[in-house]
């Protein structure tokens, strides 16, 4: 009878990496989100990328890009479970993160200008410094 030494379970590919599946979830649910209730990703889209907001960079108006944005961090969620994409999927997914950082600072600056209400400020302070962890969640898995 053969024996199964630990290291070589401990080191076995069918073991959940909790990590990549709970940044997945992540991202799978935000799609979600987008697609469900995409009105609440309205703030963070900066209103100069608005067809609807007068943008002078309008290309499409938000609830475009908030759709738009869905299959990003769908193919995310997907590349993360891939052992095979997982590094450049984690790649592309702190640099999404990264890039939505600045519509969380246009948010921000909106929510603390002379039309922001004390939700808005509350909501996109909360909101942006989320950004930080999520970046650095996605760079880790590089090496997952």
């Amino acid at each position: 009878m053969r024996t199964v030494r630990s290291d070589s379970v401990r080191n076995c590919s069918l073991r959940p990496n909790y990590a990549v599946l709970g940044l997945a979830l992540v991202l799978a649910g935000s799609t979600a989100m987008h697609l469900g209730n995409p009105k609440f990703f309205y703030g963070v889209v900066p209103p100069a990328l608005c067809t609807d907001a007068g943008g002078r960079l309008g290309v499409l108006s938000r609830a475009q890009w908030v759709m738009l944005s869905a299959v990003p961090e769908a193919m995310a969620a997907v590349g993360l479970l891939i052992p095979a994409t997982r590094k450049p999927a984690a790649t592309a997914t702190a640099l999404m993160f990264g890039a939505f950082t600045v519509g969380h600072l246009s948010a921000l600056r909106r929510a603390f200008g002379p039309r922001g209400t004390p939700k808005a400020r509350l909501i996109h302070s909360l909101r942006l410094p989320l950004q930080v962890p999520l970046i650095l969640w996605a760079w880790r898995l590089r090496g997952s």
